[in-house]
């Protein structure tokens, strides 16, 4: 009788620890996708500034340290204060004084009621940037009204924005989402990448090959042509396989870093309600594709307003 009760308590134990290995977050990580080597993202990079920016230093720019720190930052980031002197310009804007920026990216964060969040969204990015060199503005598209939020229509609101301002580079980017290592690099690739590949929410492992949401990046000739993303997708969910199967069509293929460069935290929120409106859109054609998008964007600007932070668009769909 003890001798059974022993042999189930090391059974027990056994399968214990092969659940605690086959769930550990690094597992299988690597292996999951194909990802761009360390070594050849500086060449897969899109270099290029906005056509308005100017700047004084006379030495480019240098990014390989970037790229191979091995750093992690900490979250509790999101409770302190921007270091004094950290020279962002009115609306989200900042480069970097020392060097010449090779690139310009336009952060495009849809937002609605999540104030505290944004807040240390707001101080924790603008601290991650300060590590990578490049030129950036922050754009934060509110929507005011009480209609279902709708994140593709208010990241094409944002693109309208940044792209009319000159930014050759979009990261569509949600305000839940904080990247862990500055070696991710906020730069365009040639192909459009998925950023958010390894969320702590799903053990740092991607779930599937088609994911393309969380944090993307794209240059936005690229956006263009796809025609930006659906405007019908009001709830939570299905604007991303439908922005995935805008790339097909257009015959773009993504591509990543590797999961360790990019790790993201997903900060814990209320999820917003979802609506059966996704049932009627989900299904992609390229018609539909051709006429829903950037080319039928049709909204209220409420006010545009240049946060010391962000530049704060609110807007009524």
């Amino acid at each position: 009788m003890r001798y059974a009760y022993k042999k189930k308590i090391i059974y027990c134990v056994v399968i214990v620890i092969t659940l605690i290995i086959l769930l550990h977050p690094d597992m299988n990580a690597r292996q999951s996708y194909e990802y761009i080597e360390k070594d050849d993202i500086i060449h897969s990079l899109h270099e290029a500034t906005n056509d308005n920016f100017t700047s004084t230093a006379i030495l480019d720019c240098d990014y390989y340290d970037i790229i191979h720190d091995e750093t992690t930052l900490s979250i509790s980031l999101v409770d302190g204060d921007l270091v004094e002197g950290h020279r962002i310009k009115e609306g989200g804007e900042y480069a970097p004084s020392y060097c010449k920026p090779k690139y310009s990216t336009a952060i495009i964060v849809p937002y609605r009621d999540r104030a505290e969040q944004l807040r240390g969204f707001l101080v924790y990015m603008h601290t991650y940037f300060h590590r990578q060199h490049i030129h950036y503005r922050i754009y934060v598209v509110e929507q005011v009204d009480s209609r279902p939020f709708n994140r593709a229509k208010l990241m094409n609101i944002g693109a309208v924005a940044a792209m009319k301002a000159g930014y050759p580079c979009l990261i569509l980017h949600d305000v839940d989402l904080l990247p862990l290592r500055p070696a991710n690099l906020y730069a365009c690739t040639e192909r459009p990448r998925h950023m958010s590949s390894s969320i702590n929410k799903f053990r740092f492992v991607l779930p599937y090959l088609n994911l393309f949401g969380g944090v993307i990046a794209i240059v936005s000739k690229q956006f263009k042509a796809i025609n930006g993303m659906s405007n019908e997708f009001y709830g939570m969910g299905g604007e991303d396989d439908d922005l995935f199967s805008r790339l097909q069509a257009n015959n773009l293929k993504l591509c990543r870093f590797q999961p360790e460069t990019s790790r993201y935290h997903l900060v814990s929120t209320k999820a917003e309600r979802k609506t059966n409106q996704r049932k009627k859109v989900l299904s992609f054609t390229k018609e539909r594709m051709a006429a829903d998008g950037l080319s039928s964007l049709k909204y209220t600007e409420v006010a545009t307003v240049l946060h010391p932070l962000f530049t704060h668009i609110m807007v009524d769909l």
